[in-house]
């Protein structure tokens, strides 16, 4: 009776929390009531945390909010470009606020920025912002799990394993995975995109990343079993207590257990199989680390889960954006399909790697949808010490952040800067002296490994589907953006389809 109760309120709170970043007007009424009720304690202590630190002087201004605990989650979660848009332009590139009783000091525009993206991790650290999140996913043992220097090792294996050699051997897999999966779409219609494009992404990313054993373990039911561990994901899970028992929670727990068992059986057959693959599951089960002790089999199913998840949310949600963006402008379709018979021959024959990396016309379509609609709105880092930058003093504690979605689109750096115009990147650099404006895979030591694969795999894609068919917004919608989840998705993003005539 007692967990049927937890869990009951557990769903109400989970529900709660998704609804104050984008939900109804009295779902948003709804949540400081069950926060401030059942957390009372918790806001005087928060409270006492938005006093400035005299001890340091000259902090970053900060943003008040006559809402205790709570701070400014109802407005930043309805609208988070339109806050720090408007905070850029009242307070400067670095301004201080707090949400749910934690400090986010951000930094805008490329020079603030640049203090992130330059920094270590002993002073800017990764782990205390992210392994809340990934841990419970992933698994222990691997990612923001671990000390940084192993982390730093895992990423150089898993690095090993996406070369040029591979995307190679990976871009007629995805495009046949492609063409096969959009048999079952027929001669025209319409389909919610993203969710098509997730699937695609998870049978490609699953095939050319973890290798033939797992992928042709990949039914409809583990497909869900992933969407469950990815909804791990959260706004609860980066907000509420792991222990809850609330409903995505268990979910997720149940998946993650489930996933790492078909992993573990696969791991073991190969090993015994004695066979040889040229994949990622056997890059990793020939690595080890600086001290010559290899991976157990528990990492090796964290970080394949890591690979697989890490990029997922990103490629689908890219993916989906670049269609409707391509949708919008048809005449992109037009001169991207164009291209392809220049560069490939009218008969359009198996793509390949050098082919894809000669079409320009669908590389500047895939830039100026990562600069409009970057799939990580913010990245954070935990101050563990005091930090200077632009004249401010950032005090330990406070969660620092850099939003590429505002860097990608200030009107200071960039023309025209709310237009999607692929051509601006005729210019080898249309934002040039400005480091870290264009940022949608991070920068220096905390670039994402995945960036050339998700390049492959999305122009791969995309590359197939338009010589499939045209396509065209429904009735003229073009999908509002989604704030209510961590990674900006297309609200409703239905598209129409027609089979293309050759």
């Amino acid at each position: 009776m007692l967990l049927s109760l937890l869990e009951a309120g557990g769903s109400l709170l989970e529900g709660a929390v998704e609804q104050v970043v984008g939900g109804s007007l009295a779902s948003r009424v709804l949540l400081p009531c069950v926060f401030l009720l059942s957390l009372a304690y918790m806001s005087k202590l928060a409270a006492r945390r938005l006093q400035q630190d005299p001890s340091l002087a000259n902090q970053p201004p900060y943003i008040s909010s006559n809402v205790p605990f709570l701070g400014h989650a109802v407005a930043f979660g309805k609208s988070p470009i339109d806050f720090l848009e408007k905070a850029y332009e009242k307070y400067g590139p670095v301004f201080s606020f707090t949400m749910v009783g934690k400090t986010f000091t951000y930094l805008l525009g490329s020079d603030a920025a640049a203090l992130l993206f330059n920094s270590k991790n002993e002073d800017l650290n990764a782990e205390d912002v992210y392994s809340k999140l990934t841990t419970p996913v992933f698994g222990k043992g691997v990612a923001y799990d671990v000390p940084n220097a192993i982390f730093l090792e895992q990423k150089k294996m898993l690095k090993t394993g996406l070369n040029i050699a591979q995307f190679k051997n990976h871009v007629p897999i995805i495009e046949e995975e492609t063409i096969e999966y959009f048999r079952r779409w027929g001669d025209s219609g319409e389909k919610n995109l993203f969710e098509a494009l997730s699937e695609l992404i998870i049978f490609t990313s699953s095939r050319c990343l973890h290798g033939k054993e797992i992928r042709n373990r990949l039914t409809e039911k583990v497909a869900q079993l992933y969407a469950d561990l990815d909804g791990g994901f959260s706004h609860a899970a980066w907000l509420l207590p792991g222990w809850l028992p609330l409903p995505s929670f268990r979910r997720r727990d149940r998946a993650h257990k489930e996933i790492k068992n078909i992993f573990y059986q696969v791991i073991q057959e190969r090993r015994q199989s004695g066979e040889r693959e040229d994949d990622m599951l056997q890059t990793l089960l020939d690595a080890t680390y600086k001290d010559g002790h290899p991976l157990s089999d528990d990492e090796i199913a964290g970080m394949l889960i890591g690979l697989l998840l890490a990029g997922q949310h990103t490629s689908s949600t890219t993916s989906a954006w670049m269609g409707f963006f391509m949708a919008r402008e048809k005449s992109l379709q037009e001169n991207c399909y164009a291209e392809q018979k220049a560069i490939r021959g009218e008969d359009l024959p198996t793509l390949n790697y050098d082919q894809l990396k000669d079409m320009n016309v669908l590389d500047r379509c895939l830039k100026e949808t990562l600069r409009l609609r970057p799939p990580i709105m913010t990245m954070m880092r935990m101050a563990r010490t005091p930090q200077t930058v632009a004249g401010y003093t950032i005090p330990p504690g406070h969660q620092v952040c850099v939003s590429p979605t505002v860097n990608h689109r200030l009107r200071d750096t960039w023309s025209e800067n709310l237009d999607f115009n692929p051509d601006r990147y005729l210019q080898d650099n249309p934002a040039a002296g400005d480091k870290f404006a264009y940022v949608p895979f991070g920068a220096g030591r905390h670039r994402c490994i995945g960036e050339n694969f998700a390049y492959t795999q999305i122009k791969t894609i995309w590359s197939t589907m338009l010589r499939l068919y045209e396509f065209d917004l429904v009735d003229g919608y073009f999908p509002t953006i989604n704030y209510t989840t961590m990674i900006h998705t297309p609200n409703n993003p239905v598209i129409r389809y027609k089979r293309r005539l050759h």
